[in-house]
């Protein structure tokens, strides 16, 4: 089975509903399986150890886990139009995994949530990708023959999948939001299990 890892950091639960919809895109790709994880909030305690499982959600990521990934999907929500420090604070102890190239040619793929419709989303998605980059990962958007790309007038970009929280009584993704995130782990998937058996 191909693995495709989704790492993502939700503080109000949107984020991590949009993760969710991307492990779906993902587990629809014969011969592929999502494995979700999130990180911890940023503190002083993160610079002790953490237990691996939190009290509630996905248990947390760790380079073991990044190593073994057939492919990555990072989510964040917008702070500023950049992800937010605790998702940068685990990317940037991946410095080993950087060192012996675990994640070359890779793919990866990068989605978001903000309140407002225009919270940075872009931007997020974009400053998300350059570690991803510096990595030598492969990285994976969403084309336009994506219908629901061009239809979309809450979130979706061609950089990743993305969330308006604000539009939705309840927070959660739209239809087309959902549609787009699935997307968005369907074509991570596909591309991995294709990656997986020319290697073979």
């Amino acid at each position: 089975m191909t693995e495709i890892l989704v790492v993502y950091y939700s503080r109000h639960g949107s984020t991590a509903e949009l993760a969710r919809q991307v492990c779906r895109g993902i587990e629809s790709v014969e011969g592929a399986r999502a494995k979700l994880r999130s990180v911890p909030p940023l503190s002083a305690e993160n610079e002790r150890p953490v237990v691996a499982v939190p009290p509630e959600g996905a248990p947390y990521a760790t380079l073991a886990d990044l190593r073994a990934a057939d492919g990555l999907v990072l989510g964040s929500p917008t702070r500023f139009g950049n992800m937010a420090a605790p998702l940068k604070y685990f990317i940037d102890q991946t410095s080993s995994l950087w060192l012996d190239g675990s994640l070359i040619d890779k793919p990866a793929a990068v989605f978001t949530s903000s309140q407002s419709m225009h919270g940075g989303q872009e931007s997020t998605l974009l400053t998300m990708m350059i570690p991803l980059l510096h990595h030598g990962m492969t990285l994976v958007g969403l084309p336009v023959s994506e219908a629901a790309l061009s239809t979309t007038r809450e979130g979706g970009t061609p950089y990743g999948a993305s969330h308006v929280g604000g539009v939705a009584p309840d927070g959660k993704p739209s239809a087309t939001e959902a549609a787009l995130a699935q997307a968005l782990g369907r074509r991570v998937a596909r591309l991995a299990t294709r990656l997986a058996a020319s290697a073979r």
